[in-house]
């Protein structure tokens, strides 16, 4: 068994706000990232990641976002056995205190 790497919403937000390029996704239902999203993150939902792999980046750090860590934790899971450096938001969006806009909007 392998340890997921974390990292905190606030890390995330830091990150952010200083500039970096992140690579971010957001594997959350339709309706949920409607709701907010961050803005640099691009949604692809959980159920979808098996047929989007193609669009995914083995050589990326990638950090996966979902409501409160569960989902997105099982992707990094997922992809970790296929091959992908993956790291979990721990906390999910629940915890994210930056800032977030409906999908629809980016």
């Amino acid at each position: 068994m392998f340890e997921i790497k974390e990292i905190s919403p606030e890390e995330v937000q830091e990150k952010l706000e200083n500039g970096e390029k992140l690579e971010l996704i957001d594997v959350r239902e339709d309706d949920e990232v409607e709701a907010g999203m961050i803005p640099q993150a691009k949604h692809i939902r959980m159920n979808d990641i098996p047929d989007k792999l193609d669009e995914l980046d083995k050589d990326k750090e990638t950090i996966f976002i979902c409501r409160s860590g569960g989902r997105s934790a099982n992707v990094c899971a997922y992809l970790h056995d296929k091959g992908f450096n993956v790291v979990n938001m721990t906390g999910g969006m629940l915890s994210y205190t930056g800032e977030t806009k409906p999908k629809s909007e980016i």
